[in-house]
C-alpha cells in the first residue's frame, strides 16, 4: 500500500556538488537550514553576508553590489532605536557604532564579491513575492527594521518583474563567474502574517517566476535549475508532525528529509561517501565519556584522529 506522493527527482547530470565545490547560499531563512547541513558535512559554502533576504530584489541588490564593488557611506544607513541600520541587510548586521556597521557592510560586500567569483555552485532561495517600499525615498527594502509601518507601502510583486529580477542576477552572476551552476528555490516556510491566501499568491508568484525564467535561459551551456523543497513540504510532508511548534516552520525532521533529497540529486555519490566519515567524526567529537582517562576511550581518541587525518589528507580544506 502506497501511503505518500513523492515527487520524481533524478540525479543532477552535470557538475554536482563535491568537496572541491565553492558554494555561495542567498535568501530565505531556509538558507541557512540547507547552510547547517553544509558546515556540518565540512563543505565550502558561504551563507547570508547580508543576513536573511526574503524578496528577490533584495537579493539582486546584494548581487549587484558585489559585482560591481559598491561601497557603502554614511547615505546609506540611518539610525532608529538606539542602533545603526542599512535598508539593504538584515538587522544580524546593525550595529551602536555607525563606523562599524560601515565596516562591516563593506567588509561583508568584498566576501560576497570573492565568492561570486570563485563559487561553483550559487543557490537563491526565494521567501516571499511581498515587499515594502519606504515611502520618503520610494525604494523597495530588505527590512524595516522596526520602523513604524505607515513609512512604508506593501506591495506584491509581479510574475514578470520577478522574472525579470532572476534574469537580472543570472546576468550580474555570469558576468564575473561563468561557470558556476545556478540554483533556485523556493522556501517551505509560509509566510502567514501576510494571510493565508496573499501567501499563496506570492508562493505561486515566484515558482511561476523562476520557471519564467529559466526557460529564457534554458539555452545556456551550464543550465539554471531548480531544486522543489517548497512542494517536497507542501506534499510529501503535509502532516503537521512535520512543523515546528509554530505549525509554519519545518522541523528537524522535515529539514533532514529535504536535505536527503537534495543530496540524492546535487551531491556526488563520492562526496556522500565521504559524508558519511565526515558524519562519524563528528559524532565523534560531541560523545562524552564517563571516564575520559580510561584505556577504551583513548583508544576511540587514537582511531578518531587517524579518521581526521585520512579525510584532511584527501580533503585538505576540510578541519574540524
Amino acid at each position: 500500500m502506497k501511503l505518500q506522493t513523492t515527487i520524481p527527482l533524478q540525479p543532477q547530470q552535470h557538475n554536482q556538488i563535491d568537496y572541491n565545490s565553492s558554494i555561495l547560499l542567498l535568501g530565505s531563512c531556509f538558507v541557512e537550514n540547507i547552510g547547517h547541513k553544509l558546515d556540518y558535512f565540512k563543505f565550502q559554502n558561504l551563507q547570508n553576508p547580508f543576513g536573511i533576504l526574503f524578496q528577490p530584489l533584495a537579493i539582486e541588490k546584494l548581487i549587484a553590489n558585489a559585482a560591481n564593488e559598491q561601497k557603502y557611506t554614511e547615505n546609506d544607513i540611518f539610525f532608529h532605536n538606539e542602533q545603526w541600520h542599512c535598508y539593504d541587510a538584515h538587522s544580524k548586521l546593525s550595529h551602536a557604532s555607525k563606523e562599524e556597521l560601515l565596516t562591516d557592510l563593506n567588509k561583508q560586500i568584498d566576501l560576497t564579491a570573492k565568492q561570486l567569483n570563485n563559487s561553483s555552485h550559487i543557490i537563491i532561495t526565494l521567501g516571499t513575492a511581498w515587499v515594502y517600499r519606504h515611502i520618503e525615498t520610494d525604494t523597495l527594502v530588505a527590512n524595516c527594521h522596526k520602523v513604524p509601518q505607515k513609512k512604508f507601502l506593501k506591495e506584491l510583486l509581479s510574475v514578470d518583474e520577478i522574472s525579470e529580477s532572476l534574469q537580472s542576477i543570472i546576468e550580474l552572476i555570469r558576468s564575473v563567474n561563468k561557470k558556476a551552476s545556478i540554483l533556485f528555490t523556493v522556501s517551505p516556510v509560509r509566510h502567514l502574517k501576510d494571510g493565508f491566501v496573499e501567501n499563496t499568491q506570492s508562493k505561486a508568484h515566484l515558482i511561476a517566476a523562476i520557471h519564467q525564467a529559466l526557460k529564457e535561459n534554458s539555452s545556456l551551456s551550464l543550465v539554471e535549475g531548480y531544486f522543489p523543497s517548497y512542494e517536497i513540504m507542501m506534499d510529501e510532508l503535509r502532516d503537521y508532525r512535520f512543523y515546528a511548534e509554530d505549525m509554519i516552520h519545518p522541523n528537524q525532521t522535515a529539514i533532514h528529509y529535504i536535505w536527503e533529497k537534495f543530496q540524492s540529486v546535487w551531491i556526488s555519490k563520492e562526496a556522500s561517501k565521504t559524508m558519511e566519515t565526515v558524519d562519524d567524526i563528528q559524532k565523534g567529537l560531541q560523545h562524552k565519556p564517563f571516564n575520559p582517562n580510561s584505556e577504551a576511550h583513548l583508544q576511540f581518541l587514537q582511531k578518531l584522529e587517524l579518521k581526521i587525518k585520512e579525510v584532511q589528507s584527501a580533503h585538505p580544506k576540510i578541519s574540524f
